[in-house]
């Protein structure tokens, strides 16, 4: 039997090495082309036979659905598998997309297990038989792992949805470290600057921003069930003083630190990376900052 071929389309470098990873992890013996945006995508279809393509929804030049579309217009390759990976979750959303033509959705940031289920469901309605990893079967979570079926108005149930939940208020005092001693002056309370809902996968968070540039954020979170690791993939929803989301991006945890002296910290302060390369969710994040 041939090896699998996947195509992983995402302006992001960072979700293209992730993806590429998982893929050979799950399916071992796969291969998997990368590229940047859905231009070369088109280029590489040229050249190049694949089972499934991994794509990308918000692109700058050529957007995911555009790429899709232009996919299922093609003779050659309108009944070739395509699996919407985004961090946009709203139902009338991935309604389009399936109005469009998409096989599957995988909302960012997902779990392994997550996408080993989507590509073995997809490739099997293809006809290949593919078995996702034993271990991780039955294990999918949160609205990632939702199917087209449930967002589209199917009988499952979806268990949450952190992509679009409205994140509550935090109060910006929580930046600020107790005083470990009567004889220390308190430390100056840090300065909110804005707050964030952050996204990971299976979880959700609040966010205090205390900086933020077109690079990186760094803020401080409370202490939840899960604790972020290093270079976990997060999705990022900055929210407005009305309540409505400014821009939402793709990032990864830079650092972490204890946000209080003690052993058991009730707040978490975090670095996030951002990973988009869009210029219009630059350009939406540079007005932010300017209101500032």
């Amino acid at each position: 039997m041939q090896p699998l071929k996947f195509l992983v389309v995402d302006d992001a470098t960072f979700i293209r090495d992730l993806l590429k990873k998982q893929l050979r992890d799950g399916f071992p013996g796969c291969q998997v082309t990368d590229v940047a945006s859905a231009a070369k995508a088109q280029v590489a279809l040229k050249t190049q036979r694949f089972d499934l393509i991994l794509c990308d929804w918000e692109m700058p030049e050529m957007t995911g659905e555009e790429f899709l579309l232009w996919l299922r217009a093609h003779p050659q390759h309108g009944e070739l598998p395509l699996i919407m990976v985004t961090s946009r979750g709203e139902r009338e959303f991935v309604m389009k997309a399936v109005q469009a033509g998409v096989s599957e959705y995988l909302g960012k940031p997902f779990k392994p297990e997550t996408l080993f289920a989507k590509v073995a469901k997809v490739l099997g309605k293809t006809g290949r038989k593919v078995d996702a990893p034993a271990k991780t079967m039955g294990q999918t979570q949160g609205i990632a792992g939702a199917s087209v079926s449930v967002l589209t108005g199917g009988s499952d149930r979806v268990i949450n949805t952190p992509a679009s939940a409205k994140p509550a208020v935090i109060d910006s005092p929580l930046l600020a470290p107790k005083p470990t001693a009567a004889a220390r002056p308190a430390a100056p309370k840090a300065v909110a600057r804005g707050q964030a809902q952050l996204n990971f996968a299976g979880s959700s968070a609040q966010c205090v921003i205390k900086d933020i540039s077109l690079q990186m954020l760094n803020g401080a979170m409370k202490r939840e069930d899960h604790i972020p690791a290093l270079l976990e993939p997060v999705v990022i929803s900055i929210v407005g003083n009305d309540g409505g989301d400014v821009a939402r991006l793709n990032g990864y945890v830079h650092s972490l630190t204890a946000g209080e002296n003690r052993i058991d910290p009730a707040i978490i302060k975090l670095s996030i990376r951002f990973v988009d390369d869009d210029p219009s969710k630059l350009e939406m994040l540079s007005h932010y900052i300017e209101k500032l």
